[in-house]
Formats: structure tokens, sequence, C-alpha cells
């Protein structure tokens, strides 16, 4: 065979590589329809509003608009489920928050795996939760928190938001981490919540940055600390639980996308790029700043690793803690 025909033939081989593969080919198409956004609560909550701050600028991003629908019942398993049966074509996502790793070690029970049966998507925001107390306790850290509650054990009581959300958990770790016995009293919502705390029903509370901040800046309720790694800009001179005296100590709550199991990772890909744009308007910035949230936009790799870890982490606190749904 001479030279000019072994050219011709190896000619085709050589431009295969640039041809897309299917899946590329798919995601550079997607989509050709609406997308459905799935939030498996009422309207009106964190995460619903963490859905709609995203959904509002997909359109601009994916050309379809992005509706978000709300699927709510049993604690978030009823939208989810709608998620993880759908066809992994890019017509579906679900937004749910931390509470989609935690809900599956109360309820063993559930009707998918939150982590099989998913495919990760993105990470969309990261919200810190604030220590408060009534202020007529008589404590000012931390650490004087943790000395009455020593001292006193069961007298003190704290308020969630629900069971199995991360500010029950974050009481339960508080617990775990500095040897307390404080009592835990279970609401239906923060508001609920926040009304018997700032009547002085209850004493202690972790709870997300946007619905206690006005009380704090108004006096109603004191803010002792908060709960992630860093400081907050809202409040930069309240310190971190974590040095204020329980070294380690570190929870948010996150909200997160996902997509049924078996998304193409193109697809995922070009979402989470999607919604990493939206995050970086300045529309989006200010609400998700008014919330106490920020926004974070990872990778579906990073997101996926994230997951995994934060199912293990907290199933190994319900454990621990003993932390049943009843």
């Amino acid at each position: 065979m001479n030279t000019t025909r072994r050219a011709i033939l190896a000619a085709p081989l050589l431009a295969t590589p640039i041809l897309s593969t299917p899946g590329q080919a798919r995601a550079q198409s997607w989509p050709t329809r609406p997308v459905r956004i799935i939030v498996p609560y009422p309207p009106g909550g964190p995460t619903d509003i963490a859905g709609r701050v995203v959904a509002a600028g997909l359109q601009a991003q994916l050309g379809q608009p992005a509706v978000v629908e709300n699927r709510a019942g049993a604690s978030g398993v009823i939208g989810s489920g709608e998620v993880a049966r759908a066809a992994p074509d890019g017509g579906m996502f679900l937004v749910n928050a931390s509470a989609h790793v935690i809900i599956p070690h109360l309820q063993p029970n559930m009707p998918f795996d939150a982590v099989a049966d998913f495919t990760p998507v993105t990470e969309l925001v990261k919200v810190p939760l604030i220590l408060v107390v009534n202020p007529q306790l008589p404590v000012n850290s931390v650490a004087e928190l943790i000395a009455m509650a020593r001292a006193q054990p069961g007298r003190l009581s704290y308020a969630s938001s629900s069971i199995g959300g991360a500010p029950h958990l974050a009481g339960e770790m508080f617990k775990l981490m500095t040897g307390t016995n404080i009592a835990h009293v279970p609401y239906r919502g923060s508001g609920p919540a926040l009304t018997d705390m700032v009547g002085g029903h209850v004493q202690v509370m972790f709870d997300s940055l946007a619905s206690s901040a006005q009380h704090v800046r108004e006096g109603r309720l004191r803010a002792l600390a908060v709960s992630t790694a860093e400081r907050i800009e809202a409040f930069p001179n309240l310190p971190t639980i974590a040095e204020a005296g329980v070294p380690g100590y570190e929870i948010a709550t996150w909200y997160g996308m996902w997509g049924p199991k078996g998304l193409p990772e193109a697809i995922a890909t070009r979402m989470q790029q999607a919604v990493a744009a939206v995050n970086a308007t300045e529309e989006a910035r200010a609400r998700f700043t008014a919330l106490g949230a920020q926004p974070v936009a990872s990778p579906p790799a990073d997101f996926a690793r994230f997951v995994r870890a934060e199912h293990e982490r907290w199933g190994r606190l319900v454990r621990d803690a003993s932390i049943t749904a009843g």
C-alpha cells in the first residue's frame, strides 16, 4: 500500500476523536422542552426559595424555562421519589436540603436509595446556623452555656424546626461534643419554634441565619456563635462554635440539585455550569445574601463526594445520639 493510500484510509480514523459522543451531542441540544424542578416541600420554605432563585435565572442560560413544582409530603420522600423514578433525560431535577441524606437514617424503609438512585448535579448554596438563646438566660458565651448545662443536667431545652433536620442534628452534635444534657423540643417549622424561644418557653436554638437574624438585631434573642468553620459576614464579631470552645464543631444546612440515576454526565455538567452562571448574577447573590446563604455551585464529581461523606457523617451521628423519627 503506498503512502498516499495509507494517508487517505487513516484520515477518517484521525478525525474521529474530534466528533462528539452521543452523550455530548444530547447535552448540546438539551434542553428541548421546559425543565421541571421538583421541590419536595411546600411553597415558601427555604428549600423552595433556593430552588426558585436558581430556576428564575436558568432560562437565560438554557434557553428553556425551569418550572418549580412543589411535591410535599412524608419529610420530602414523595417529591424525591418522583425524581428517582423519572427518566434520566434531563427533563426533571430535584432540589432538596441536607435532609436528603439525613432522613434515610431515620426512616430505614425508604422507597429509594438517597445516594444510589440519584445523580448529583451541584451544591447550590450553604446556609450557616446560628446558636441563639433567650436573652433572659444568664449566659453570654458558648462556654457559659456549657457550664450551665453541665451544672443543671436536663434543665435547659433546645428548640428545632423538625426532627431530623440540620438544626436538630446541630443540637445533638453539640450535646455529644460537650457532654451536656439539653432536652430537645421539636416544632413544625422555625416560626413556631422562634415564637416559643422569644417567649422563653425554650431557652436554646440552632436556627438558620435568615429566620433568626432580625430577632438578634432587635434584642429578642441573643446570639452566641455560628455553626460554620468560619465567621460570617452578617455578624463578623460572632465567633464560631469551634473557636468558642468546641473544637471540631461544624455544621451547616446545604441545598443541592440531583437528577435521576443514569443522567448523562454531559447533561449534569451543563446544568451545573448553568447554575454557576445564575449564582454569579447580582440578582441571585442579593437574594441569597438576604437569606444568609453562601452560593456554591460545585461540579458534579465534587458534589457526589460531598453527598457520600455527608450521608456517612450524619448516619454516624444518628446512631451515636440514638435519634429516632418518633
